[in-house]
């Protein structure tokens, strides 16, 4: 006796006996013991099925003292293996498909566990005779063509690593598991649903859509649960999510892991919970969360549980939404489910297992079941063909494996196989296309589901959108149909770790926490955010400024010294009021031109100052308004010959004066050299040198309007800019150099015997114009924006006021009001007696 390992990888004792002709034989025994399958026919090609017909394996302590006893499973869901049976049924009854040809299938269990699904491989590929004769070794071929399932990915892989190195394609209806993609890893590998690295990127896609940034994840601590919610929080990180918790745990976990689970989900902050987990593990973790009250949460579902009926009954999951598998319809397939007579009843025990625990007679004296039951009015699971979705995934499993054999069968080609066939299948059954990718996925199609309450009370599944992986990333998403949400409302729950930012904000994420946990800090002066939960605020172009909410750039209001506004007003009157005044005065002086005061004040030069004083005040007007070019270069030019004419004339009426006393001393010509032709050449002279400076300042470098920016951040002052610095200095240096020389002559001569000393006056109004130009050359440096230019008139308009009143008024009161005194002996008395004391 001897021990050697078949191809499947079970274990065999080879046995040499001696026939009746003298020739040895090898008879080989299975180590182990074979489970029969649940339900099996033969057939020209037999395909294996194996499904988690029940959903709980009993576990038995082991002694080690013995074999270990079969395994032993408890629960019960018939329609996966049910629907393989009647797709066999219909392709044999078929004309189109297998003509001639007869398909044979052997269903197994795998009770939703690795040890009974690896049992079953190794019965799939080694056929279930516990003793055959094979020759001179232990060896053979396996006994199906291919097989349907398993339901669960981890399974799945168990049996792919023993079935996949003999070229034995499996096509599953319900692993989804991103991982059974690699072909490297899993050459055999089809499937008919589609693969969860679409459900997690459509899942991401959905939270993204209503705005959930806070969410907390569970997963079942498998292949199916770790590589399915790696890839969502993958996507979900993309689409800018956060997670507050990510747990795992499986069925066979202690309970105490499960209620740490359910801790965790009642006391977190995250109000919706994605939840990427068997049927299984989902059914005991909700078990766990009606034991104990719980807030609302806003259940995410995967299509393993989130379309399972026998689900609706945790009233807690009310609103839950989740992608399960298109549904369908396979015409039949009810009736062929309730097509169980007594007869194949009781020659199944797994059918008498079904109908014993559905109609509730088993073990029980008083009622017993004895065939009469009607189950067409039964209510299960089993019997409701209303949400037709894994179960025509494996509708079309069985199709593909036939369309397979079909094509070589009647190609006739001895070289191709069933696992070369199935890569280029493609075919429409029910209106559904069946196909393969490179990757032996099909193409990924699903439904949105909610679980909305009836008026009834009754909840119940309910499509409200599709997703289609196959059309460009903006189309793929489309809800049609409103949604109940948790605590049966119409309003989206709110699930965020910090409430979004308002426009104006940005956000400024807390320090150790996630991205989605942040604080909303105000813009910056001069910044703007004008989008919700904005991470950086913007800033404003040059010319623009946020309004008070800053979320809008707005134009900056422009500033300059208008005419309509109070304090335009008030200089505009002063500017003409002054030049009426100017102009009144010479009205008056040229009214009395003959009398007395005017002839001893040399009427020429007062008629020139009275001029000048007028264009002094009317000069200030350039400044007010718009700047422009002109105005620009206007303003500043007017205001320097203007004022150095001024200055002119009264240095001139000065310099009269002064020599005039000079005069009277014997023997003294001086006067012949200050008559009218020299004062009118002085005037003209001083003035000429002011109009060069203007003229070459203009020429070289002339002011121009500029807009201000710097001076106040939320405005722009229009004012103009000097142009040549040494220009403009140079025309307020030249009037400031007349000023201080006409001062100094009038203070030389204010002492000089006469009724009406002008010197005296003269001296007094050059310190009033000294005084108000050198206040204004800190104040005009110092002033913001408009007021620039209102001090500068201001100065104007004072330094010119201080002029005219301090050698007009008086002259002007004499002439008015007191005409006794405007004649030459009045003049002459005063003059005689001052040089007689």
């Amino acid at each position: 006796m001897g021990l050697s390992v078949v191809a499947g990888g079970f274990a065999l004792l080879s046995y040499t006996s001696v026939s009746a002709s003298g020739l040895e034989s090898v008879r080989c025994r299975l180590q182990g013991t074979p489970r029969p399958p649940a339900f099996s026919q033969d057939g020209d090609f037999v395909i294996g099925g194996v499904f988690s017909i029940h959903n709980y394996m009993h576990t038995v302590d082991h002694s080690y003292t013995s074999l270990p006893e079969p395994l032993q499973c408890t629960g019960r869901s018939l329609r996966f293996s049910r629907a393989m049976v009647f797709a066999v049924e219909e392709i044999n009854n078929s004309s189109d498909l297998l003509p001639g040809v007869t398909l044979g299938y052997q269903v197994h269990d795998s009770c939703t566990s690795v040890p009974m699904a690896m049992n079953v491989a190794f019965q799939l590929a080694n056929g279930l005779d516990p003793m055959f004769d094979t020759g001179e070794q232990c060896s053979g071929s396996a006994t199906v063509t291919a097989i349907v399932g398993e339901s669960g990915s981890t399974p799945t892989i168990s049996m792919l690593r023993i079935i996949g190195p003999f070229g034995i394609p499996q096509v599953s209806h319900f692993s989804t598991c991103a991982c059974l993609s690699d072909k490297k890893q899993y050459p055999t590998f089809f499937r008919t649903i589609p693969s969860d690295q679409f459900q997690a990127a459509a899942l991401a896609h959905l939270i993204r859509h209503f705005g959930w940034t806070w969410i907390g994840a569970v997963r079942s601590d498998s292949d199916y649960g770790n590589n399915g919610m790696a890839a969502f929080l993958q996507a979900a990180q993309e689409e800018g999510i956060c997670v507050e918790y990510s747990e795992a745990f499986s069925l066979t976990n202690p309970l105490s892991r499960v209620q740490r689970v359910a801790d965790v989900i009642r006391s977190s902050t995250a109000r919706v919970v994605v939840a990427f987990t068997a049927i299984g593990e989902m059914r005991i973790l909700l078990e766990e969360m009606e034991r104990l009250p719980s807030p609302p949460r806003q259940w995410i579902g995967t299509e393993s549980w989130v379309t399972d009926p026998d689900m609706l009954r945790f009233g807690l999951c009310a609103g839950a939404i989740g992608f399960g598998i298109q549904r369908s319809v396979i015409p039949g397939l009810r009736d062929f489910l309730l097509d169980l007579s007594p007869q194949k009843v009781s020659n199944s025990p797994l059918l008498t297992e079904f109908w014993e625990g559905a109609f509730d007679c088993v073990g029980v004296e008083e009622k017993v079941c004895d065939g009469s039951e009607d189950i067409q009015q039964l209510q299960t699971p089993y019997t409701d063909t209303s949400q037709l979705r894994v179960t025509n995934m494996v509708y079309k499993a069985v199709y593909a494996i036939a369309h397979a054999i079909h094509s070589i069968v009647c190609e006739e080609r001895e070289n191709s196989t069933v696992l070369e066939r199935l890569r280029r299948v493609n075919f429409s059954r029910n209106g559904y296309q069946v196909s393969f990718d490179a990757n032996g996925d099909p193409v990924a199609t699903y439904e949105l589901v909610n679980w909305q309450i009836r008026e009834s009370g009754k909840m119940e599944f309910v499509t409200v959108g599709l997703y289609d992986a196959s059309l460009p990333p903006d189309q793929r998403f489309d809800i049609n149909r409103e949604i109940t949400w948790v605590k049966n409302s119409t309003l989206v729950p709110v699930s965020v770790c910090s409430e979004s930012c308002p426009p104006g904000t940005r956000k400024a994420v807390q320090k150790g926490k996630p991205v989605c946990c942040y604080d909303c800090i105000q813009c910056a002066e001069g910044e703007i955010s004008n989008n919700t939960d904005s991470s950086d605020c913007l800033i404003c172009p040059e010319e623009y400024w946020p309004n008070a909410e800053r979320d809008l750039c707005i134009l900056k209001p422009v500033e300059f010294l208008s005419f309509y506004e109070v304090l335009g007003i008030i200089l505009t009157a002063c500017s003409v009021g002054g030049a009426c005044l100017a102009i009144a005065t010479a009205t008056v002086f040229y009214h009395h031109r003959t009398s007395a005061i005017v002839r001893a004040n040399n009427s020429e030069l007062s008629f020139l100052l009275l001029f000048s004083l007028a264009l002094c005040f009317l000069c200030s007007l350039t400044f007010i308004g718009r700047p422009s070019e002109w105005s620009c270069m206007l303003r500043h030019t007017a205001f320097g010959i203007t004022f150095v004419l001024c200055i002119s004339c009264v240095l001139g009426k000065t310099i009269v004066v002064l020599m005039a006393f000079r005069a009277t001393l014997p023997g003294s010509n001086v006067m012949k050299w200050f008559g009218p032709p020299q004062q009118r050449l002085t005037v003209v002279s001083f003035t000429f040198v002011q109009a060069l400076i203007c003229t070459l300042w203009l020429v070289l470098s002339p002011p121009f309007p500029i807009k201000n920016l710097t001076t106040y951040k939320e405005k722009i002052i229009l004012e103009c800019n000097v142009g040549s610095a040494i220009g403009f200095w140079a025309v307020l240096g030249y009037i400031g150099l007349l000023s201080l020389l006409c001062f100094v002559l009038a203070f030389l001569a204010r002492k000089l015997p006469d009724n009406f000393n002008e010197a005296k006056f003269i001296t007094f109004s050059m310190l009033i114009f000294c005084a108000v130009w050198i206040t204004f050359i800190p104040a005009y440096v110092s002033s913001p924006g408009k007021f620039t230019v209102a001090v500068e008139i201001f100065a104007i308009i004072t330094s010119s006021f201080g002029l005219f009143f301090l050698l007009f008024v008086p002259k002007c009161f004499i002439i008015l009001f007191r005409p006794e005194k405007n004649t030459k002996k009045h003049l002459m008395e005063k003059t005689s007696n001052d040089i007689r004391h």
